[in-house]
């Protein structure tokens, strides 16, 4: 098991998400952030805003998820 926190992927709070894996952290944190829309949270909707523009360039969103898996890899288990 592995932390990371709403920060350390993208976000804007210190929320701490724990997975064995880093897509089962990636969607904790999606899942996350769909609340803090629904919740029309200014911090989270900057940087959902923040993500969309990374999103237009595609080798840009790869190389971002790529560096996120190896932060996670990195990770000592907790």
């Amino acid at each position: 098991m592995k932390t990371m926190s709403c920060k350390e992927l993208g976000g804007a709070c210190d929320k701490k998400f724990h997975a064995r894996s880093f897509d089962e952290i990636a969607e904790m944190s999606k899942q996350h952030g769909m609340e803090m829309l629904q919740k029309k949270d200014e911090a989270h909707l900057k940087a959902m805003d923040d993500m969309q523009q990374l999103m237009k360039n595609p080798n840009a969103m790869s190389e971002w998820f790529e560096n996120k898996r190896k932060e996670f890899a990195a990770l000592p288990d907790d």
